[in-house]
């Protein structure tokens, strides 16, 4: 996929600020600091496009990515971060569940896991949430850089057991450091935008 343009749209706090543009999107989700913007910006090929933030668990909006004039990445807020209020942490629940339950444009919803540790129980209580609710799930293992080579397999292994992933979801490892990982992500993500 070339990128010719991309550019954060709107930033949108409750479901009446979701663009109401037809196009396909994309979900991008994961725990704080599983590496999400770096994921958006290696994929874009923008260098400060998501920003990557210093302190975990900051974005509180659904951020919606206009790309090549036909489709939206949508980074969500991360989730499995301790230091927000129960409050707060219940108002961005309704939000995230009135997107991930009636968005008629989401295609499929990239879910990224750090490669160098076990799915967390955040990890996998949203992976079950998602495919509760019949979405297809793109895993992605983050930070493949950090995992030796020859231990990609095992760690591959672990990842695809503790969520128990359903045959028709990819899993595969990427970096934003090396680039590794970048096409194969392309073309699931393609196919599930314009081939569903």
């Amino acid at each position: 996929m070339k990128v010719t343009q991309a550019e954060l749209t709107i930033s949108a706090a409750k479901p009446d600020q979701f663009p109401k543009n037809p196009a396909p999107e994309i979900a991008l989700s994961g725990r704080s600091n599983v590496g999400k913007s770096s994921l958006i910006n290696t994929l874009l090929a923008r260098k400060g496009l998501a920003r990557t933030s210093q302190r975990p668990g900051k974005t509180q909006t659904l951020n919606y990515y206009w790309i090549n004039d036909r489709f939206h990445f949508v980074d969500v807020p991360g989730y499995g971060y301790a230091k927000v209020s129960k409050k707060e942490r219940e108002a961005w629940g309704r939000v995230m569940e009135t997107y991930f339950q009636e968005r008629e444009q989401l295609k499929a919803v990239v879910q990224l896991i750090d490669a160098r540790h076990e799915p967390t129980e955040d990890d996998i209580m949203m992976y079950d949430w998602l495919k509760y609710h019949e979405l297809p799930v793109i895993v992605i293992g983050t930070k493949a850089d950090k995992v030796p080579k020859n231990k990609w397999d095992t760690h591959k292994k672990k990842i695809r057991e503790a969520l128990e992933l359903e045959e028709e979801d990819p899993l595969l490892l990427f970096s934003s450091e090396t680039g590794y990982g970048k096409d194969k992500a392309w073309s699931h993500i393609q196919r599930a935008l314009f081939d569903s």
